[in-house]
């Protein structure tokens, strides 16, 4: 996916492609992993729509909760949703942050020539 270390630099319009490409798939992602909470929520813990949207998008965003849990496999679903929350949180910010840091750490071993 990206260029070795023995190749030119990238020329920017296609470092912005690669860019956007990041973008997109860290939405997605998002959008997948909100999507399973939503659903989660509403049919483990029996919330409304709104509520279950409201609560996976807090524990996807790191706040907590808003609801109180009162079923066992809600509870199951809500611990194994924030963890896998983290570790979305840390997937996204890589795949935002990983264009850059390549530019960066190629930009510094390209040998002029």
């Amino acid at each position: 996916m990206y260029e070795h270390r023995m190749h030119p630099l990238l020329n920017r319009r296609a470092f912005v492609r690669r860019v956007a490409f990041h973008v997109l798939l860290a939405l997605l992602v998002v959008c997948v992993a909100l999507g399973t909470g939503v659903l989660g929520y509403h049919f483990l813990a029996d919330l409304p729509w709104l509520d279950a949207l409201l609560n996976a998008s807090m524990i996807l965003s790191g706040m907590g909760p808003v609801d109180p849990l009162r079923s066992s496999g809600a509870k199951w679903f809500a611990s194994f949703y924030a963890l896998f929350s983290g570790l979305v949180f840390i997937a996204v910010a890589s795949m935002l942050v990983s264009p850059f840091m390549h530019r960066i750490l190629h930009r510094l071993h390209v040998k002029e020539g």
